[in-house]
């Protein structure tokens, strides 16, 4: 039967309606394969669809997981799902099938969850806009001629368009804030290894990648997390444990939380004054709500920090596409990369060991600055990004130079990477709207390993200043 309220229910909404046999996994799926139909020609947000599959997993047996029976999407990067492309975006990977689920992929089916297909991506996941040669550019739900953001873009813009309550993102520099804040979604950077990514997780040896969901409710992204953010067997590096599930911690008043706030930014320019105003009303609003909030920068060597950052992350790419090119059996042709991508790959392999390490050990103290910052305070809030929604094409990693393509990414995203760098977590909540009814998000960041500290916040601002009632122009 048809189920017009589907896009109106978060994901433990639908769990919540399948538990009591209102509506079957079944009907869920065709809902949302429904909405997927209507809406992605505009937006190109799914990249690679699993009906029949979905269905029959609908049919059961299903993991009784706390979405049973909702419908999920997957990223397309670096994410494996048995029989399914893993195209990371690139002409170069168009053509690669996984045999088997990865670790993460097993994890997310244990919750219940039905996964439909794949969702759109840059080019291995470089950029802050979802535009590659290969898979098209993604747009925006609340307006088609912006960028849903990136490298989960495609992800945010199927949450946001109600094809699906939530979908599998990942964060290197910002990949599940900017989009979570283009498109108008909660987007939580987990602490790093919060969600092990084993025995898959070979990019992720600098640390700086994570992954986790883009939601449109705060409680699905703390009952996600609470499914898939415990260490596997052996892991190396496993996060500091959580106090208590996190669903607990959605239900528990913060306090009175010390929150600092700026907009200080690497280059040392001003942000775009309309992002400024939504900061200052933001701050406005914590402190109403009766916490010591203040102007404070973290006080941190921006530049300092991204010139060690360089290295790391070029070799770490080498050695990905390193992999990469011994999984396929041969270097890529000229045609098979994008101009950015081809720089990331011949800078990084100009890297020598000794630079490498060089740069990861100045990047290793100079987090100590960053983590030092929070010694004094809870949160610390600045804007995801320094200018409003960008336009298609205005980021273009296919046609433009890199280098100009990483100038306009910086003015656009300047706030995201330091706590990639320091692992701590970071949360993306879409607080503001722009004069051109686009979504403005607002980054809450805390202590490492403290996500209970931003559920409590989050789940208040929630309450106080809600969100669930707005709605883009492609919606259900």
């Amino acid at each position: 039967m048809a189920f017009p309220e589907y896009s109106d229910f978060d994901g433990l909404g639908l769990a919540a309606l399948v538990a009591k046999g209102e509506v079957s996994p079944l009907e869920l799926v065709d809902a949302a394969i429904e909405r997927i139909e209507r809406h992605n020609g505009a937006l190109n947000a799914v990249v690679h669809t699993a009906y029949d599959e979905a269905r029959a997993r609908a049919k059961g047996p299903l993991p009784d997981g706390p979405f049973k029976g909702v419908p999920f999407l997957i990223k397309d990067l670096a994410m494996p799902v048995a029989g399914w492309p893993r195209t990371s975006g690139s002409r170069f990977a168009a053509d690669i099938v996984d045999a088997e689920d990865g670790g993460l992929t097993r994890r997310y089916r244990e919750t219940g969850v039905i996964p439909l297909g794949k969702t759109n991506t840059p080019e291995y996941g470089i950029t802050g806009t979802t535009e590659s040669a290969l898979l098209g550019p993604c747009r925006n739900p609340w307006n088609p001629h912006h960028i849903s953001g990136g490298s989960s873009g495609g992800s945010a813009s199927a949450v946001a368009a109600g094809m699906v309550p939530m979908a599998h993102a990942s964060d290197g520099l910002g990949s599940i804030r900017i989009p979570a804040a283009c498109c108008g979604l909660v987007g939580l950077k987990v602490t790093r290894d919060r969600n092990p990514n084993l025995p898959d997780g070979f990019d992720y040896a600098a640390g700086f990648v994570v992954d986790h969901v883009v939601t449109r409710t705060v409680r699905d992204s703390a009952a996600m997390l609470d499914a898939t953010g415990r260490p596997e067997p052996g892991a190396p590096y496993p996060a500091p444990p959580k106090a208590r599930p996190y669903m607990e911690e959605v239900e528990t008043h913060p306090g009175r939380l010390r929150i600092a706030w700026s907009s200080e930014t690497a280059s040392g320019r001003p942000i775009d004054p309309e992002i400024q105003a939504a900061l200052e009303r933001t701050a406005a609003q914590l402190k109403a709500l009766g916490h010591d909030v203040f102007p404070r920068g973290l006080g941190i060597d921006y530049r300092a920090l991204y010139a060690a950052r360089g290295p790391v992350s070029g070799a770490n790419f080498a050695a990905g596409m390193a992999r990469l090119i011994d999984e396929i059996g041969r270097e890529p042709e000229p045609h098979e990369l994008e101009p950015l991508t081809w720089a990331s790959l011949k800078g990084g392999r100009k890297v020598t060991g000794a630079d490498a390490f060089r740069a990861l050990q100045e990047l290793r103290m100079l987090n100590r600055r960053t983590l030092a910052a929070f010694e004094d305070i809870d949160v610390y809030l600045c804007p995801v990004m320094g200018t409003p929604v960008p336009e298609i094409g205005f980021i273009d990693p296919v046609n433009l130079e890199p280098k100009e393509v990483n100038r306009r990414q910086g003015a656009a995203f300047p706030f995201t990477p330091p706590m990639n760098f320091s692992g701590q977590p970071s949360i993306s909540l879409p607080l503001e709207t722009s004069e051109n009814g686009l979504p403005i998000g607002m980054m809450f960041s805390s202590r490492y390993a403290d996500e209970a500290t931003l559920f409590r916040l989050a789940a208040q601002l929630e309450k106080e200043v809600p969100w669930k009632g707005r709605r883009p122009r492609l919606w259900g």
